[in-house]
Parts: C-alpha cells; structure tokens; sequence
C-alpha cells in the first residue's frame, strides 16, 4: 500500500530518543512511498543572521521537506511541561521561509516521556505554537507513550494499546493526506 511522502520530525536529538523511535515506528505503520526524516540541529533563532546571510540553508531544507511532504510526523519529548527548544527554534525559523510550507498540511502528533503522562502538555503546547501556520492537525487518537524504558523492546513500540493507537494516528493521518 506504500504511497506518498511523510516527513518525520523528532522533537529530541539524543542518539537514542525514545522519540525518534516512535516516529520510525509511526513511519513503519503509515508505510510511505518514501520517509524523510527531518534536521532539527538548527542554529539558534537570530534575526540578525537572518538579516546578514539570510535563511540558513538548513533551514531552507526543512521548509522545502515540509512544503513536499504529503503529511507530516512530529514525535516530541515534554522538557520542563512543555515543547523541547528544539522543536520550538525548528518551528521559529520555519516560519520566517517563504510559501507557508505548513499551510493545510496534514500533521500528526505524539510524544513518548520517561513519565506517567506520555506528555499531554507537551502536546498542548505544541498546537498551541502550530496555530499560526494553520495546518490540519489531526485531534486524536491521542498518542501519549508514558513509561517510555518499558514500552519498547529495542527500538520496537511493544505496548499493545499505544501501538493500537499509532496504528489508528496513521490510518487517520493517510485518510487526510488523500493517500488511503
């Protein structure tokens, strides 16, 4: 059934983040025609390099994956009850490209922490900082992987229910993004 193109974004750069493997797994379940995984090592949000040399071409890159993509992954730690910095600095630079590369694309959303919760305020805040860019935000099934050290075995999502529940993200996410 591969068809179409995802972009995965990871919301933690750890060589070993919990949810970088849950967007692969994310990525695994939608079955893409091609996954692109997108560079969240930015420079810091600076109008005056954007003012001396422009756009960072890493940026840019970012910009014009989200702009191709038929759907979008973002997977997001919760540092200190909300987004992590880098996520938060990805979305700050993204906004400064030309051509809305958000504008109605389809994006689904999920977080995986060490805690309880699974990180229900980090995704709070996260359509929160999403809302100017407009995007079709898909409202659930809610992904909210708790106790991330006994959910996955290896780099394999292992938990029954949140892998129901990631299934279900992606079947909806494909349905939006025109691709079931």
């Amino acid at each position: 059934m591969s068809s179409g193109r995802l972009l995965g974004i990871s919301g933690s750069l750890r060589s070993d983040s919990f949810n970088s493997k849950l967007m692969r797994e994310a990525a695994r379940l939608f079955d893409p025609a091609e996954f692109v995984e997108g560079n969240l090592r930015l420079p810091l949000f600076d109008e005056d390099i954007e003012n001396t040399t422009g756009i960072p071409a890493e940026v840019q890159i970012l910009a014009d994956e989200i702009a191709k993509a038929d759907a979008v992954i973002i997977s997001t730690p919760e540092y200190n009850k909300a987004l992590s910095g880098v996520l938060k600095n990805a979305l700050d630079w993204v906004s400064r490209t030309k051509g809305s590369p958000w504008l109605d694309k389809p994006v689904a959303i999920m977080s995986a922490t060490a805690g309880r919760a699974g990180g229900e305020r980090t995704q709070f805040s996260l359509r929160l900082c999403m809302v100017p860019f407009r995007p079709q935000i898909l409202q659930g099934p809610e992904v909210l992987v708790g106790q991330t050290s006994q959910q996955f075995d290896g780099d394999t999502l292992s938990n029954e229910i949140n892998l129901n529940g990631l299934k279900s993200l992606m079947d909806d996410l494909r349905k939006t993004a025109g691709l079931a």
